[in-house]
Order: structure tokens, then C-alpha cells, then sequence
């Protein structure tokens, strides 16, 4: 499956969470729900997967993880704020850059509707 192909079928995933819950939650639920949902789909899914830092050839462990990556090819952000700014969209693309993947899917639930809160963000590699 393509990453467009997959970043069609998160999407719709993540449309069935946000029917179900609306917005309002925490983010944390919203990533365990979009999680069992993409697990139950059949889609190899890793939830808070380690992303470290190489910094002048070093492997620095900084904190970072991503929320839920797809197929070992699709990062998923997941925010439940007022609206997405700049600061989301530059964290994705340092995860995509850090780990090479070419696509990343911003979802922000904390919308009245879902087609509101979703950025595709790509990495030109």
C-alpha cells in the first residue's frame, strides 16, 4: 500500500474515532482509540516509537516520539487543541525529516469537523 493509499484509509480510521468521541477529549484518547482502530483494520501500527537525534554522529535520545507510525511508512500527529499553528506543522516535519518518511498526517480532534483538523504534510526528500 502506497502512503497515499494508507494516508486514505488512516483518515477514514480517524473520521470513525471522531464520530464516535466529537471533540473535547484529551489527546491521549483519541491516540488509543485511532490505534485499536488501525490495528483492527489489519495495519501494522507502533505507538510512541522512539525517535532519536544524531547529532555530529551520535545517537542522542531527546525525547522524542512519534504518536503512531503506520506500516514503518505513515506518521500520525495527533493534537487536541484550539487550532493547529506553525510550531505542530514544523514538529512533523522534523519527524519526518529525523526519521526519512516521506508523509505525515496532522489530526487535530479538537474540531467540529474532522476534514477541519487533518493536514497532509509531505517531506521533500
Amino acid at each position: 500500500m502506497t502512503e497515499n493509499e494508507l494516508s486514505n484509509k488512516i483518515i477514514g480510521l480517524a473520521i470513525e474515532v471522531h464520530n464516535a468521541l466529537g471533540p473535547g477529549l484529551l489527546e491521549s484518547a483519541y491516540k488509543e482509540c485511532l490505534f485499536y482502530n488501525i490495528k483492527q483494520a489489519g495495519l501494522f501500527v507502533v505507538k510512541e516509537k522512539p525517535m532519536p537525534l544524531i547529532f555530529n554522529e551520535v545517537k542522542l535520545d531527546c525525547g522524542y516520539r512519534l504518536d503512531l507510525l503506520v506500516e514503518n511508512k505513515l506518521v500520525i500527529e495527533i493534537k487536541s487543541v484550539e487550532e493547529l499553528n506553525d510550531i505542530h506543522l514544523a514538529q512533523i516535519l522534523t519527524y519526518l525529516k529525523l526519521g526519512d518518511f516521506r508523509l505525515g498526517l496532522l489530526i487535530n480532534f479538537n474540531v467540529l469537523r474532522l476534514k477541519d483538523g487533518i493536514r497532509r504534510v509531505v517531506n521533500k526528500l
